[in-house]
C-alpha cells in the first residue's frame, strides 16, 4: 500500500472482492450454523446430545477451508491444511482424528465469529469505503438517468439541482474513492490476518518448512556423494587406465631403444609418466576412494591410517555397512584429522577408535602432539563440521596448547539394537576415548 501504484494495481479491487465475499460467506456460514444446530438438536433428543456436539465441532471445517482460499485474493502465501491425515481408513478414524485436533477446535470457533461478527464489519466497511464513494462519484450519471438532467439526490440525503454541482460532487466521490480504497486495503489485511492466525498453522507450515529443508539438504549431500563417486569412476576407468598404458609403452620403448641421448629421454619420459600415474591415483584416492565403496568404513579408516606419515592404532569393530553420505562423511573426518596430526601436531602417535548404539554414536580421533588446534581459524575443520550438520551429526575438538588432541564426530542412524557399545582405551598420553559410531 506504501507504494505509488496502489491506487491503479490489482489490490484495490482484489480488497473489494475479499471484503464482498466475506459478507456473502458469512452470511451462508450463519444460514448452515443455524440449520446444522437445529438438526443436531432434533437428533439430541434421541442420542442424548451426541449428534449435536459432533456436527457443531465438524461445522468449522468447511468455513475454514473456503476462508483459507478466499486468503489468496489478498494474501500470496498460501494457507496449507493444517489437518494431518487420519491413521487409517474409514468414518470412524476420520470423525477421532477431526475431534482429537486443536485446529478443528479453533476452526469451530473461528465460524461462529464469522457467522456472528465479522461477516457484518465486512460488509459495513465495503459500504463505506466502496459503495458510498461510487454513488457520490456516479451523481452525474444518476442525474442524467433517474433525475431526467434536472435534480438528484446524493445519498437520499442532498438535492443537486445544476450539472457544475453534479461533477463537482463527482470529483469528491472520486477523492473519497481514493480514500476509500486505502481503507479497504488495511480492512482486507486485518481480516486476512486474523484469519490465518485461527485457521491457519504457522507452527505446522514452519515444522513442513524445515522437513523439507532437511530433506533437501540430504538430497544435495546424496546428489554430491554420487558425483564424487562418478568422477572417481570415469578418472579410474579412463585417465588411469591411459596413463597405465603410457607407462607400459614407454617401458618397452626404454627397453628396446639402444643406449644414448634417446634411451635417457625415455626414462626420463618413463619416471614422469610413473609419477603422473601415482599422483592421479593420489587424487582418485582423495575423491573417493574405492576401498570405500566396496569394503566400507573400516576398511576404509585402515587403509587411510596405514598411510599416514605418523603411526597411528585403529580400533573400528563396526556391525555392517551404513548410509553412503555417513561412511563418506566420517571417513573424510578420518583423513582431515590424520592430516592435521601430520602437518601441525608434532605428535609421535596417534589413535582412533569408534564403535555403534542404538540411537547414534561418536567417531574419536586423537593425537599426543603439542594441541592448540584451532576450528574456527580457517583450517579444514570447519569444512568438515558443516559436512558434517548437514547430516544433523555434531564434531567436537579438544585441543588445548600443550595437547592432547581430541576431535570427535556424532552421526545419529538407525542400528540394530543389540549392538553392543564399543570403548576404546587410547594408548597413547592423551588418555581414554569412549567412542560410539553410527
Amino acid at each position: 500500500m506504501s507504494r505509488p501504484g496502489f491506487l491503479l494495481s490489482a489490490w484495490p479491487w482484489r480488497s473489494v472482492g475479499y471484503l464482498l465475499t466475506g459478507a456473502v460467506t458469512g452470511v451462508l456460514a450463519l444460514v448452515g450454523l443455524v440449520t446444522l444446530a437445529a438438526v443436531g438438536g432434533a437428533l439430541a433428543i434421541v442420542l442424548i446430545g451426541l449428534p449435536l456436539l459432533v456436527v457443531l465441532a465438524l461445522a468449522g471445517l468447511p468455513v475454514a477451508r473456503v476462508e483459507r482460499r478466499r486468503l489468496g485474493l489478498v494474501d500470496l502465501d498460501p494457507a496449507p491444511d493444517p489437518h494431518q491425515p487420519p491413521a487409517a481408513e474409514g468414518l470412524v478414524c476420520w470423525l477421532r482424528a477431526r475431534l482429537k485436533e486443536q485446529v478443528t477446535w479453533r476452526e469451530l470457533a473461528y465460524a461462529v465469529l464469522f457467522a456472528g461478527l465479522l461477516w457484518p464489519l465486512d460488509a459495513l466497511v465495503f459500504a463505506i469505503a466502496f459503495l458510498f464513494p461510487v454513488s457520490v462519484a456516479a451523481t452525474p450519471l444518476l442525474m442524467a438517468t433517474i433525475g431526467e438532467g434536472r435534480e438528484t439526490k446524493v445519498l437520499k440525503q442532498w438535492t443537486v439541482t445544476t450539472w457544475p454541482t453534479a461533477f463537482e460532487v463527482a470529483v469528491l466521490g472520486l477523492l473519497l474513492l481514493a480514500l476509500g480504497a486505502y481503507v479497504l486495503g488495511v480492512a482486507a489485511g486485518a481480516r486476512a490476518g486474523l484469519t490465518r492466525l485461527l485457521i491457519a498453522d504457522p507452527d505446522g507450515d514452519l515444522g513442513a518448512k524445515v522437513v523439507e529443508l532437511s530433506r533437501s539438504r540430504v538430497r544435495l549431500v546424496d546428489a554430491f556423494e554420487a558425483e564424487r563417486r562418478r568422477i572417481e569412476r570415469d578418472l579410474h576407468d579412463g585417465a588411469q587406465q591411459r596413463l597405465v598404458a603410457l607407462t607400459m609403452t614407454l617401458g618397452l620403448a626404454r627397453l628396446d631403444a639402444p643406449a644414448g641421448p634417446l634411451a635417457d629421454q625415455l626414462a626420463k619420459a618413463h619416471d614422469e609418466a610413473g609419477k603422473a600415474l601415482a599422483e592421479l591415483r593420489e587424487l582418485i584416492h582423495g575423491i573417493h576412494p574405492k576401498v570405500l565403496a566396496d569394503y566400507g568404513l573400516g576398511a576404509a579408516v585402515a587403509d587411510a591410517a596405514d598411510r599416514s606419515v605418523v603411526p597411528v592404532d585403529v580400533e573400528l569393530p563396526l556391525p555392517g555397512r551404513f548410509e553412503q553420505a555417513v561412511e563418506a562423511a566420517a571417513y573424510f573426518v578420518v583423513c582431515e584429522a590424520l592430516a592435521n596430526i601430520a602437518k601441525h601436531s608434532g605428535a609421535g602417535g596417534g589413535q582412533g577408535g569408534g564403535g555403534v548404539t542404538g540411537g547414534g554414536g561418536v567417531r574419536a580421533v586423537g593425537d599426543d602432539g603439542r594441541g592448540g588446534a584451532d576450528a574456527s581459524a580457517g583450517s579444514g575443520l570447519t569444512g568438515l563440521a558443516d559436512r558434517v550438520s548437514v547430516l544433523d551429526g555434531r564434531l567436537s575438538l579438544s585441543s588445548p596448547p600443550g595437547g592432547p588432541t581430541l576431535l570427535r564426530v556424532e552421526f545419529p542412524c538407525e542400528v540394530n539394537e543389540a549392538t553392543e557399545v564399543t570403548e576404546v582405551t587410547e594408548a597413547t598420553e592423551w588418555g581414554e576415548a569412549a567412542g560410539r559410531f553410527a
